[in-house]
């Protein structure tokens, strides 16, 4: 039975609430509410989070929740089957059957005397993701989503693969390993009652390593297809209100994502991180949840708010600031737009030169080339993939530059602004079968400092496609096209735009295993460029961008603040062997109730050789503690992935203690050809 919190400030919160699925299995669900002594029969409409992540891990009457029943919705939050108090089993994210599930659960809960039937989807990163995919099954009573920092296609854009080149850092050292501790902690047992070891025991029997399948799946296909909006977003029939950042792992999504739904629809596109844009960095943060809930009463409750007469386009503007690390806010403006692309919108083509110029003159003459050694190590000024590490900006990029091709235009004469992806078209060979190559736009200073925009990546194998890739033949000149992440900056006046070419982007994709020397080519028969989505400038007092008005919530906090004898993101370098290396340590803690908290530990550690580029290895180590008045249960996980040529090698091992005696132990081991990657 569901248990009924005391309520406070006027919300009440119900916990595990089971939600019975088609086949048996049964979802918990918590929910806070409006109070009032009838609330079962007072119907509300309802926003509803499915993710993975242990709702019971949260104190009640906090967070975002709470706050939609402050203002008058109920605000629910839903484990996915195998996961938190839920019961079945967990072998991997965005299942079929676990769409399915949510469908089901939505269509449940509008038929509930509580419920109005009008519900809306809301989530960041897992959250988005189950949004988007549950609006391409249309069940009837979802009425609108709002995810955040969400993809459209997992084998693009997400953190498994790029350009179709693996990820490094992040699915083994974090979300990877993360998942499998967490899926194995324990449910509460004032929670889930007589069935808490049944659930516990499921969970832990049955639930196995994610990254065991994405290995699995090196080439896109059919695998990556049911999670994705990508050639189906003609399905999607109900309202959306999409918000990105710029510094997210997932920058291209939402404007992608609006362009091709028709349903009606609405972006917000911020400076920060893969976090809430009332804590992200870098700022300006935003009280992001006045928007959704003006959205949500707009469409849940009919309210004529005028959500719907605002510009459809709201970004953030970027320009250049030095490039730090602790970096906590972004110089520029809220821009606000009818259409995408803006009126007045041109391509510039920007050639690659000689003597290391970016013009807009094309090559003439024969044999211009560059020629550079592949260097598996370049990349560790790009900062981290932003998928849920609390810091990783990238800092000036000379570093990285010393080991590219570089191309400088001259100071620019007056400001120029771009907003879209830009595209790379760039001829080249390589003496290895697998390269990939790598393109980064910067914005140069006139001290030199040079600050990364955005950059893209492409494996050489896969320039026909991603799902046949071919190898690329030694001395063979191939034409690629390389899509650079979604942006919006402005260039100021003074400053010069760079673009460098290099073949890897360490730690986060994980190097091409051949040694190889590669060749720019820039002729007239052969020209390498950039083409640039220039927009028409403009300002924050223009009426339509002063319009734009968010309430800040301003966080004064640093970027990270741990131990002081911790570093929390380090580079390594091993001048011996000529490897460079990565660690991060970080721990958070939270509050599960009056009496438990539970503690995250993070530690990784991934080294790369430049004398052998098939030898790199990442380790990822997670440390998950509840502590409770009746004990403490500690979930260590380890996952280590290390490669030679022709394989991925894996081992996964999983430790649980409860009060210091060991309680369960499972491990994996599996080796994974590599598929000219």
């Amino acid at each position: 039975m569901p248990i009924e919190f005391p309520p406070q400030n006027g919300v009440r919160f119900i916990k595990n609430i089971m939600i019975p699925m088609s086949e048996g299995t049964k979802l918990a669900m918590d929910m806070h509410i409006p109070d009032s002594a009838d609330w079962q029969k007072n119907p509300l409409p309802v926003i509803l989070e499915y993710i993975p992540y242990r709702k019971d891990d949260v104190h009640p009457y906090t967070g975002y929740h709470n706050r939609f029943a402050e203002n008058g919705f109920i605000g629910a939050r839903l484990d996915c089957r195998g996961t938190g108090s839920s019961e079945g089993t967990n072998v991997d994210e965005y299942e079929v059957r676990e769409q399915q599930d949510c469908y089901e659960a939505i269509e449940w809960i509008a038929k509930q005397p509580w419920s109005t039937g009008k519900i809306a989807m809301f989530g960041a990163s897992y959250g988005g993701f189950t949004a988007v995919q549950l609006a391409a099954l249309a069940p009837p009573h979802l009425t609108t989503i709002v995810p955040m920092v969400f993809t459209d296609d997992r084998y693009t854009d997400d953190c498994h693969y790029r350009g179709g080149v693996f990820r490094c850092y992040y699915d083994t050292a974090f979300y990877g390993s993360m998942m499998v501790g967490m899926n194995a902690m324990p449910p509460y047992p004032e929670y889930s009652g007589d069935r808490w070891a049944e659930i516990w025991e499921q969970h832990l029997r049955d639930n196995a390593p994610y990254t065991l399948t994405w290995l699995k799946h090196q080439l896109d296909g059919e695998y990556w297809r049911p999670g994705s909006l990508t050639g189906r977003f003609d399905k999607v029939k109900c309202s959306a209100f999409l918000i990105g950042a710029w510094r997210d792992g997932y920058p291209n999504p939402p404007m992608r994502t609006f362009r091709n739904i028709k349903s009606p629809k609405k972006v917000l596109i911020g400076p920060w991180n893969h976090s809430r844009p009332n804590i992200a960095i870098p700022g300006p943060q935003i009280d992001y949840l006045h928007e959704v809930m003006k959205w949500c009463a707009y469409w849940l409750k009919g309210e004529k708010n005028g959500v719907m007469d605002e510009p459809p386009i709201t970004y953030y503007m970027q320009t250049y600031d030095r490039p730090d690390a602790d970096r906590h806010d972004t110089t520029g403006y809220w821009r606000a737009e009818y259409d995408a692309p803006v009126e007045g919108a041109q391509l510039m083509k920007l050639f690659l030169r000689e003597d290391g110029r970016l013009d807009g003159a094309a090559p003439k003459g024969k044999g211009q080339k560059d020629v550079y050694e592949y260097r598996p190590t370049v990349g560790i000024t790009g900062g981290l993939w932003s998928g849920g590490i609390p810091f990783g900006l990238p800092t000036d990029q000379r570093t990285d530059e010393a080991y590219s091709v570089n191309f400088t235009s001259e100071p620019l004469a007056e400001p120029m602004e771009i907003q879209g992806q830009p595209v790379a078209r760039i001829h080249v060979s390589s003496t290895a079968p697998v390269m990939a190559f790598v393109v980064r736009l910067t914005d140069v200073a006139p001290d030199g400092t040079s600050a990364l925009i955005c950059n893209g990546i492409l494996n050489g194998t896969r320039r026909k496609s991603m799902t046949s890739p071919e190898p690329m033949k030694p001395g063979e000149v191939y034409e690629l096209q390389i899509d650079l992440d979604d942006t919006a900056w402005r260039f100021p006046a003074g400053h010069r735009i760079r673009v460098s070419v290099c073949s890897a982007d360490y730690p986060n994709h994980w190097p091409t295993p051949y040694k190889g020397v590669n060749t720019l080519y820039r002729d007239a028969a052969r020209p390498s460029s950039i083409t640039l989505p220039v927009i028409p400038l403009s300002s924050a007092e223009e009426p339509r961008n002063a319009a734009v008005k968010f309430a800040h919530t301003p966080t004064p906090t640093p970027v990270f603040s741990g131990p002081p004898d911790v570093v929390p993101w380090e580079i390594v370098t091993d001048l011996l062997n000529d490897r460079s290396g990565l660690r991060l340590d970080f721990t958070f803690k939270a509050r599960a109730g009056k009496s438990m908290e539970v503690t995250t530990q993070n530690k990784f550690e991934s080294w790369a050789s430049n004398r052998d580029p098939s030898d790199v290895v990442v380790t990822g180590k997670h440390l998950r503690k509840i502590a409770r008045l009746d004990g403490v249960t500690t979930v260590d996980t380890c996952c280590t992935i290390r490669s030679t040529e022709t394989a991925f090698h894996v081992t996964v091992d999983l430790e649980i203690e409860v009060n210091g005696l060991p309680h369960f132990q499972k491990r994996w081991v599996e080796s994974f050809k590599r598929e000219l990657m």
